[in-house]
């Protein structure tokens, strides 16, 4: 085998099951160099402790473009709240939280309930299907789209770009994909601009901050892009990687099934056990900070591993083991720090209710057996499968 060969398969092996890797670096420290393609020098914080702490490291910036070097503004898709630090961070978020409201949310459970019924009405009488394309995907796409107000979004054409930003095959596709994601993000705003109505978007094109500051141009695109694209990819992922979980673990399928009082905590505990998002964005030093016994330079990038925090065994007793009875509260599955998901809850509400309506009505469900290996998404970024062929 050549070199190139076996480099292949260990990216291919690490990308079917990265915990036990993870776990290798652990036992040895919490932080670790690492190379990737961005970066020649990275640094992988694996330690759930550790993980924590620099979620919340104001000291960790994520906005690249005030690093030494750095010219221009970069593309439109990058002026969201994500890569951005305070004090324009603290402005966005506050401007799309008062319209992302607790009260916005649990008013759409009644039509989340009706869309995954919906859903499983055209399903069910095929017998089998690929349970992202039938449930997984169109649930949570048709919630944030109903929620921003565009509606008639070209749903297929979104995801084929969607998924080449977030889990891109190489440099060349993913420059393509966000260029083609501004594009396409820059005329939806310019047509709710003309036609505004009672939507999260219309709201923020028309949002104040103190009073006078507006979210500009480029911002618009920024937020809309970041509403829509993790306002559907990490619930696809929590539904996908969830059926996964309780398929390949009969005895926790079967429990749940008797008694779905363990709803919450299953859903928690899918969320830590394997998560959508492997590895935190990038996040730069803005001065030397020690995590761990390490000294990280200012400038120098770190990964944080939420895969690799929530296999903690420090946090988390035998943490290999799926079980949906466990107290799993405080996985990093969403975040920590400033940069918490948003959108949280409405991803929580809407894995719930997939989950347990899909169960309901499919008793027999179970995985197709002439599927083969799963095909795990490329990447560090998002941890998901591109197809889950299941039958019933």
């Amino acid at each position: 085998m050549s070199d190139v060969d076996a480099d292949l398969r260990a990216v291919a092996d690490f990308t079917a099951n990265p915990y036990p890797y993870y776990a290798e670096l652990r036992a040895e420290g919490p932080v670790h160099s690492i190379r990737t393609d961005e970066f020649d020098r990275v640094w992988l914080v694996v330690g759930y402790d550790e993980a924590r702490a620099a979620l919340a490291d104001p000291r960790l910036g994520k906005d690249w473009r005030t690093l030494p070097g750095q010219t221009g503004a970069g593309d439109p898709i990058n002026a969201n709240m994500l890569e951005m630090d305070p004090p324009d961070h603290t402005r966005l978020r506050k401007l799309v939280a008062r319209e992302f409201t607790p009260r916005r949310i649990e008013a759409l459970r009644p039509r989340v309930r009706q869309i995954t019924d919906e859903l499983l009405d055209a399903m069910l009488p095929a017998g089998r299907a690929d349970l992202l394309d039938a449930l997984a995907f169109p649930l949570p796409m048709t919630v944030i789209c109903e929620l921003i107000g565009v509606p008639d979004l070209d749903r297929a054409a979104f995801r084929l770009m969607s998924n080449a930003v977030v889990s891109p095959a190489g440099a060349q596709e993913e420059g393509d994909a966000v260029r083609a994601m501004g594009a396409y993000l820059a005329g939806l705003i310019e047509d709710k601009r003309c036609s505004p109505g009672g939507d999260l978007l219309s709201a923020l094109i028309a949002a104040r901050y103190d009073d006078e500051d507006t979210l500009s141009p480029d911002e618009l695109v920024g937020m809309a892009f970041l509403l829509l694209v993790a306002g559907h990819e990490t619930t696809v992922n929590l539904i996908s990687n969830g059926v996964r979980a309780l398929l390949t673990h009969p005895d926790q399928l079967e429990a749940l099934r008797a008694d779905f009082g363990l709803l919450d905590r299953a859903v928690e505990e899918m969320l830590r056990h394997e998560g959508p998002v492997e590895t935190a964005t990038f996040r730069f030093a803005r001065e030397d900070v020690r995590i761990g016994s390490r000294v990280i330079r200012a400038g120098e990038p770190v990964l944080v591993s939420l895969a690799g925090a929530d296999r903690d065994p420090g946090r988390f007793p035998g943490p290999d083991r799926f079980d949906i009875r466990r107290e799993a509260q405080g996985h990093l599955a969403f975040g920590h720090g400033i940069h918490f998901c948003l959108g949280a809850p409405l991803a929580r509400m809407e894995g719930r209710i997939a989950i347990r309506t899909l169960l309901e009505r499919c008793p027999g469900l179970a995985l197709d057996p002439a599927a083969g290996e799963p095909e795990w998404l490329p990447g560090m970024l998002i941890r998901g499968v591109r197809r889950l062929p299941v039958r019933w």
